[in-house]
C-alpha cells in the first residue's frame, strides 16, 4: 500500500449498525407481501405468535404497530376500534404482518420501521394517538387537536348495536352491557353506591327486541337517571358522570331537563359550525 492511500495512524473506527441492518431488512420483507382485508377470515388464518404489522387505508400505510405474542388478537382489536369510527368503512382497511421470533420488547422491531417510514411521512395514525386506549380523566377537559385520530376519525354514534340481549336491566348492569357492545370506550362511575336511589334500589332500563343505535342507548341511561347526570360524547369516546359540566372537545352531551332528556351540540361542534358560518360568509 503507498503511503498516499495508507492511515497515518495506526488506529481507526468502525460502526456497526445493528438496527439499521434489521430495519432494512423488516422493511424488504414487508415489502414483498401484499395486504390482505383486516377480516374475521383473514385474520383466523394467522398464528398466534408476536410479531410486527402494519395497517393500510385505502391501499396507504398508516399504521405500525407490534404484538408481544397474540398478532391475530391485537389485529382483531385494531377491526373493533376502527368499526366503530365514522369516516372509515371496514372494507378501506389492510394489513400486513410478519411472525418475528426475537424478543421483540427488546429489539423493539416497529420503533426502527416506525423512524423509517417518518423519514417519508408514511405510518401518520402512529403519530396521532391511534393505538392509545381510554386516556384516562386528564384528558377530558382537553382539546384534541384536529389531526388527533379522535378528531379525524370520531366515535360513531350512530352506528347501531345488534346484540345488547332485550329485557330490564339495573342501570349499572345497563351501562357495563352497553360498554361491553361499544367498540368505543364508555366511562361511568364503576361503584355501586352513585346509582342508589333513597329506598336502596338502583334506576332500571328496559331493552326493547330492535337493534339500537349507540345514541339512542346513552340516552336510555341518562332518561332513567334523575337530573343531575350527564353523558358527554369526546370526539373517541363517551363518559356518564353526575355532573353538569361544558367539555371543550364535547360533540354531543345529553341531560335531563324538566323531566325530559335533551340531545345538545357540544362546544367542539358549535365551534365547527361558526367556522363554517365563518367560511361561507366570507365568499
Amino acid at each position: 500500500m503507498t503511503e498516499d492511500h495508507a492511515s497515518k495512524f495506526p488506529h481507526g473506527e468502525f460502526k456497526l449498525s445493528i438496527t439499521q441492518a434489521m430495519a432494512d431488512q423488516l422493511e424488504a420483507a414487508l415489502n414483498r407481501l401484499t395486504p390482505a382485508a383486516l377480516t374475521t377470515e383473514y385474520l383466523k388464518e394467522l398464528e398466534v405468535r408476536g410479531g410486527v404489522y402494519e395497517l393500510y387505508l385505502r391501499g396507504e400505510r398508516v399504521y405500525v404497530g407490534k404484538a408481544s405474542d397474540d398478532l391475530p388478537g391485537r389485529l382483531s382489536q385494531h377491526r373493533r376500534k376502527v368499526s366503530g369510527r365514522a369516516g372509515i368503512e371496514l372494507a378501506d382497511m389492510g394489513f400486513k404482518c410478519l411472525y418475528v421470533d426475537e424478543d421483540l420488547e427488546a429489539a423493539a422491531p416497529e420503533r426502527l420501521l416506525i423512524k423509517e417510514y417518518k423519514k417519508t411521512g408514511s405510518a401518520p395514525w402512529n403519530t396521532n394517538g391511534f393505538g392509545s386506549k381510554d386516556p384516562g380523566v386528564e384528558r377530558d377537559t382537553t382539546m384534541v387537536k384536529a389531526k388527533h385520530f379522535d378528531a379525524l376519525y370520531p366515535a360513531d354514534l350512530d352506528l347501531t348495536i345488534q346484540s345488547l340481549e332485550p329485557g330490564l336491566y339495573p342501570i349499572k348492569k345497563y351501562l357495563q352491557a352497553v360498554k361491553d357492545e361499544l367498540p368505543f370506550n364508555l366511562r361511568f362511575p364503576r361503584e355501586k353506591k352513585p346509582y342508589i336511589q333513597e329506598d336502596g334500589s338502583q334506576p332500571s332500563v328496559e331493552v326493547p327486541e330492535r337493534a339500537l343505535p349507540a345514541r339512542e342507548l346513552i340516552r336510555m341511561a341518562i332518561e332513567a337517571l334523575p337530573e343531575g347526570w350527564q353523558a358527554t360524547a369526546l370526539p373517541g369516546y363517551v363518559i356518564l358522570y353526575r355532573e353538569d359540566r361544558d367539555y371543550k372537545s364535547a360533540r354531543v352531551f345529553w341531560r335531563k331537563h324538566g323531566g325530559e332528556t335533551i340531545e345538545l351540540l357540544g362546544q367542539n361542534q358549535l365551534d365547527l359550525q361558526g367556522e363554517v358560518e365563518e367560511d361561507s360568509n366570507e365568499e
